[in-house]
C-alpha cells in the first residue's frame, strides 16, 4: 500500500478480512507510517515507495495518494511487473492513462481504478435487466454528484497543483455511472461551469451525447450538497439508483402502458462492504487474466473528463508536462 489515509485505513481492513494480507505499507510521514503499519499488523514499512514497489515479495501495489502521484506510482509498479488498484482518478488526465493502460495491456497485468460502483452486486441485476429488454430502448441518464466541502482554499480539494475540483474528485463517479449504461463512447459534449476562487471547477453542468443518440447529463457541485442520485430511462421505464457509488438497491418504473405505472425492487450487497467487494474483483481479475471490461470504461471516462476540461479551458500546471 502506498498512503495512509482514511481511504488506505479502509482497504486495509477489507484486504485483511477478504483472504488476503498487507504485506509492506509505504509513507512519507514516518510516525504516521508506523502507525499505520502496528494497527493493521503489516510486516513492512518502507519511507521509500521505490523500494517497497521492488520487493519481491509484493505482487500488488494499491495506491492511495492524491491523485498527482498516481501516473508515477502506477508506472514503477508496471515496470516492476506488478498489478495495480489505484484510486480514483487513476490518472490527471487522458494522456497519462493511455500511457499505463498501455503497459498493463503489453506486460499482461491487471489496473484497475477504485469506483465501488464497478463492483457493487446491484448492478449486475440492473444490467442484466437492461440486456432483457426490460427498460427498452436506453435513451437517457441523469446522475448528480454534490459535496459539501468547507470553505477553505488551501485545502487539496481546491488546489490546482494537486488537480483540484469537483471534476476529478466526485466527477469520475458520476461518469463512470453514466458511461456503463451507454451503449457507446460520447462524442458531443456541452458544459458550463462555475469556479472556485483558485481556478478548479466548483460545480458544473455536463451534457453528453453518442452516436446512438443518448445521452446523459450531469450536475456536480463541492459547495452544495446533492443526493447521489443516478436515472436510467428508457422506452418502457426506468431505474433510480440512489447513494449510486455504494448502492444495495435499485427501483424499477416500468411505463410501457400509459395508464398504469407498475413497480420493482432489485436489491443486493451491503454498502459497509464495498470495498470487500472490490478485493474480491481484483483477485478474481488476476486469477481470470482480464478485468471485465473495467479498465475499458475507465478509459472512456478519462477522455471525457479532459475533453470537459478542454471545454472549460481549465488546464492544470502538469497538463503539459507529460
Amino acid at each position: 500500500m502506498i498512503g495512509t489515509g482514511w481511504i488506505a485505513h479502509e482497504m486495509a481492513d477489507a484486504i485483511n478480512d477478504v483472504d488476503g494480507e498487507v504485506y509492506a505499507v509505504s509513507d512519507v510521514n514516518e510516525e504516521m507510517l508506523n502507525k499505520f503499519a502496528a494497527e493493521k499488523h503489516i510486516q513492512k514499512t518502507y519511507l521509500d515507495a521505490q523500494k517497497m514497489i521492488e520487493d519481491p515479495k509484493v505482487d500488488i501495489i494499491y495506491i492511495a495518494t492524491p491523485h498527482t502521484y498516481h501516473f508515477d506510482y502506477i508506472k514503477a509498479a508496471l515496470a516492476a511487473g506488478k498489478h495495480v488498484f489505484c484510486e480514483k482518478a487513476i490518472t490527471v488526465n487522458a494522456r497519462q492513462f493511455d500511457e499505463v493502460q498501455k503497459m498493463a495491456q503489453e506486460k499482461h497485468l491487471i489496473l484497475t481504478e477504485g469506483f465501488t460502483l464497478y463492483h457493487m452486486p446491484v448492478y449486475k441485476q440492473v444490467h442484466d435487466l437492461i440486456a432483457n429488454g426490460d427498460l427498452g430502448q436506453i435513451k437517457l441518464v441523469q446522475v448528480n454528484f454534490g459535496s459539501l466541502k468547507d470553505y477553505d482554499p488551501k485545502n487539496r480539494f481546491f488546489n490546482k497543483d494537486l488537480a483540484g475540483g469537483a471534476l476529478l474528485d466526485i466527477g469520475g463517479y458520476a461518469t463512470a455511472f453514466a458511461r456503463q449504461f451507454l451503449a457507446s463512447q460520447p462524442n458531443a459534449i456541452s458544459t458550463t461551469v462555475k469556479f472556485f476562487e483558485t481556478g478548479v471547477d466548483e460545480q458544473s453542468g455536463i451534457i453528453l451525447k453518442n452516436d446512438q443518440e443518448q445521452m446523459a447529463v450531469m450536475a456536480l457541485s463541492m459547495r452544495a450538497k446533492q443526493p447521489k442520485r443516478g436515472v436510467v430511462s428508457g422506452t418502457k421505464g426506468y431505474v433510480e439508483i440512489n447513494n449510486y457509488p455504494r448502492a444495495t438497491a435499485a427501483e424499477i418504473t416500468y411505463t410501457g402502458d400509459a395508464h398504469q405505472e407498475q413497480h420493482q425492487t432489485l436489491t443486493g450487497g451491503d454498502a459497509d462492504q464495498a470495498l470487500r467487494y472490490e478485493v474480491r474483483d481484483m483477485q478474481r481479475y488476476i486469477e481470470q487474466g482480464h478485468d471485465d471490461g473495467q479498465l475499458a470504461i475507465s478509459h472512456d471516462v478519462a477522455h471525457i473528463l479532459d475533453s470537459v476540461r478542454n471545454a472549460w479551458g481549465m488546464k492544470y500546471p502538469f497538463d503539459n508536462e507529460d
